[in-house]
Formats: structure tokens, C-alpha cells, sequence
């Protein structure tokens, strides 16, 4: 029997991170998402995946085809996609509360010019993995979704909580992230596995559709190390890097 607990949105922990569980606790009184539920993916097991969808509205959704249309596919007519490719991510705080409510910002903010140039939408993931290895599901994987210049038309965006230096990736996110692609990849025909630093050294691929030649980034996250780990814990699916 399946067993649904409702949970608020947790945030990020900057102490040992505690072992995957198969519950979230929320942490404060005042639940962020009053909504949310937890409820273990099958092959998850041991994984606490959190469903915790960021605000969509009319506006976001007319801005997010905008972006597609400017930046994949100037005939668009949806948001729907088929994901082929999973792109991992660091977010550069220590924070999944502050991380989930920037995405619920509908526009790009002005201080980050090159992406307000690029569209108006915000940006955002499909997941966010905690420190202590909770993932929250922000939207449907086959939902077009801003994360990754040249890609967002094929692929799933992962978010983790932490950076390379402050907040360094733990062991509970590597183990959340493997086995979320290989729950993904069971049931998507998933072929690639890439971090979000890769993806410029990755231009040459079909895949790969940027109608604008001049909008390209230099990212750092979640760096190689990190890639290393994953892709070392996934050899068995043969899912392609660069």
C-alpha cells in the first residue's frame, strides 16, 4: 500500500546531510507548498521525491513559447517535448526553499541581462535535489523548461542545491541524482546524461539547436567531479556524455 504524506517544502541544511529517506519532514511550522506530497517513485526506493510544482500561468506559458519559438523552433505551437537528454546543474546557494520560490518569478529579473536579452521568461528545472537527497518535482518532464542554452527543446533540467566551493554537491545528491536518471531513463528514451558545464563543448551534436549563434554561456556546475560520480554509478545504461 502506498502511504502519501503531506509535507511543506523543505530548505536546504548546511550540517551533515542525513541518509535518502523514503518521508520528507518539513523543517518550519508554515508549510510553503500546502500541497505538496511525498511518495516514493518506484524505482526510488530509498528516495523522498517531493511533488512541489512551480506557479504556471498564462502569462508564463506564452512567454516560455516565445522563447521557444525565438530560440528552438520558430513554428512552434506547444510546450511539449520529447526529452532525450538529462542535464544536471548545481543552483550556487544553499537553499531549496529560495531556490523553488525564484522559480515561481514568472520574468527574468533585470539584473541578469543577458538572459532578459535572450526572452522574458524565467528560468527553471523540472527537479531540485536538497542536500539531504529529497527531490521535489517542479513540472512535467516533457514540459519545455528555460535551464540550458541549445537544449531546453529535448531535455530534463535538474537542479541541486549547492555550489562547488561553499555548499560543495554531497553523497545524498549524487545518490538522488543517479537514481532519479535511472528512473527517467527507464521510462524516456533518455540517450544522454551531461552537466550543465558541458553543454558548450556539446554544440557540434544534433541536439544541439540555438537559433541565435551569439547567445552562448560559460557554466561552471555541477562540475566534473561531480559528473564523474553520477555517470560512474550509471555505466550499466550506457547513456552518452559529450
Amino acid at each position: 500500500m502506498l502511504v502519501v504524506t503531506l509535507v511543506g517544502c523543505c530548505g536546504a541544511r548546511d550540517d551533515k546531510p542525513a541518509p535518502p529517506v523514503v518521508h520528507a519532514t518539513p523543517i518550519d511550522a508554515v508549510a510553503v507548498i500546502a500541497d505538496a506530497v511525498t511518495a516514493p517513485i518506484d524505482q526510488l526506493k530509498s528516495i523522498a521525491v517531493v511533488d512541489a510544482p512551480i506557479k504556471w500561468t498564462d502569462e508564463r506559458a506564452a512567454l516560455t513559447l516565445a522563447y521557444r519559438r525565438a530560440h528552438s523552433d520558430v513554428k512552434a505551437g506547444d510546450l511539449t517535448i520529447e526529452p532525450r537528454v538529462i542535464v544536471l546543474h548545481y543552483t550556487g546557494g544553499s537553499s531549496s526553499r529560495g531556490t523553488r520560490d525564484y522559480f515561481d518569478n514568472v520574468r527574468i529579473e533585470a539584473s541578469r541581462p543577458q538572459l532578459a536579452r535572450a526572452g522574458a521568461v524565467n528560468v527553471s528545472s523540472h527537479y531540485l535535489v536538497d542536500r539531504d537527497g529529497t527531490i521535489f518535482k517542479l513540472q512535467p518532464e516533457t514540459r519545455f523548461a528555460r535551464h540550458c542554452i541549445g537544449l531546453n527543446h529535448i531535455s530534463i533540467g535538474v537542479e541541486n542545491v549547492g555550489d562547488g566551493a561553499r555548499w560543495p554537491l554531497t553523497d545524498a545528491q549524487v545518490a538522488a541524482n543517479v537514481a532519479l536518471v535511472r528512473e527517467l531513463a527507464g521510462r524516456l528514451p533518455i540517450t544522454h546524461v551531461l552537466g550543465h558545464h558541458e553543454v558548450m563543448a556539446f554544440r557540434d551534436h544534433a541536439y544541439y539547436v540555438e537559433r541565435d549563434p551569439k547567445y552562448q554561456n560559460d557554466k561552471p556546475d555541477p562540475g566534473a567531479a561531480f559528473m564523474k560520480r553520477v555517470r560512474g554509478e550509471l555505466a550499466d545504461l550506457q547513456l552518452s556524455g559529450l
